[in-house]
C-alpha cells in the first residue's frame, strides 16, 4: 500500500490538473477579498475581522471545492481505464482494490491539503489587515472548521467519484455532477432540518460554521458517513465484479 501511495502522489504531482486545484483557490481568495470592497453603512466588509476567513471558506465550499475534489478525485481513479494501462497494471499483479484504495486516500489528502492552503491565504490576508484583533482561539477555531471541511467536502462528493468511474464516461463528468450537487446546497440550506441532513451543507454542521444542537451534529455526522459507505459499496461492488471476469 505504502508503494501505491507514494505512486499515486508522484502522478498527482505531476500533473497539469493539480495547477486547476491551486488556481481555484486563489481566485476565491481573490474574488472574495474583492466583495470585501463594498462598503454598509460606511465600512468595508472585509474590515471587519474574520469576516475574509469567514466568507472565503463559504462561498468556496458552496461553489467551487465540491467540483474541484470530485474532478481530482475521478481525475485519479479514471486515468488507468481512459490511458489504457490497467491491463499491464493487473499482469504485474497491482491489486485493483488497494490501487483504489491508494488513490482514494489521496484524494482525501488532496482535499485536506487545499483546505490547509486555502485557510494559509486566509489567515495572511487576516494578520496583515487586523493583527491586533486575532487571538489564538479564534485562528484555532477557523482552522478547525477549514480542516474539517476537507475532510467533510470529500466524504460528501465521494459517491460522485464512485459513480463516475463506475459510468466510465470520462472524470470531467464528475464537474458537471458536484456543480448541481453542490449549487441545490443553496436553497436545502435554508431549511434547517434539510441542512443537517443534505451532504454538503451537513458538513458546514460537522465543522462548526452552523450553529447545530447535538442532534443535528449527529444526523449531519452521519448523512457524511453513509456517503462514505455508499462510496465504498460502489468500488468495493464494480472491483469484485472485474475480479470476476
Amino acid at each position: 500500500m505504502k508503494t501505491l501511495l507514494w505512486a499515486e502522489r508522484l502522478k498527482l504531482k505531476r500533473s497539469r490538473i493539480l495547477w486547476i486545484a491551486v488556481f481555484s483557490g486563489i481566485m476565491v481568495a481573490i474574488i472574495v477579498f474583492m466583495q470585501g470592497q463594498f462598503q454598509y453603512y460606511g465600512q468595508r466588509y472585509v474590515d471587519g475581522a474574520t469576516w475574509y476567513m469567514t466568507a472565503t471558506q463559504s462561498l468556496g465550499s458552496l461553489y467551487v471545492f465540491p467540483a474541484i475534489i470530485a474532478l481530482i478525485g475521478s481525475y485519479m481513479i479514471c486515468r488507468e481505464d481512459q490511458d489504457d494501462t490497467m491491463k499491464s497494471l493487473v499482469l504485474v499483479p497491482v491489486s485493483v482494490s488497494k490501487l483504489v484504495g491508494a488513490k482514494m486516500i489521496v484524494a482525501a489528502v488532496f482535499s485536506v491539503a487545499l483546505y490547509a492552503f486555502l485557510f494559509a491565504v486566509t489567515f495572511t490576508v487576516e494578520a496583515v489587515l487586523h493583527i491586533s484583533l486575532l487571538d489564538l482561539g479564534t485562528v484555532l477555531g477557523f482552522a478547525k472548521i477549514y480542516l474539517l471541511e476537507g475532510i467533510g467536502l470529500f466524504l460528501a462528493v465521494s459517491p460522485i467519484i464512485a459513480i463516475v468511474y463506475r459510468l466510465k464516461k470520462g472524470y470531467w463528468l464528475a464537474l458537471i455532477f458536484a456543480e448541481v450537487y453542490s449549487f441545490l446546497g443553496l436553497f436545502v440550506g435554508m431549511q434547517s432540518t434539510m441542512r443537517s441532513i443534505y451532504p454538503i451543507t451537513a458538513v458546514f454542521c460537522v465543522a462548526g460554521y452552523y450553529e447545530t444542537t447535538s442532534v443535528q451534529f449527529i444526523v449531519s455526522l452521519f448523512s457524511l458517513l453513509i456517503c462514505g459507505g455508499l462510496s465504498l459499496l460502489l468500488l468495493h461492488g464494480l472491483n469484485k465484479k472485474r475480479a470476476i471476469y
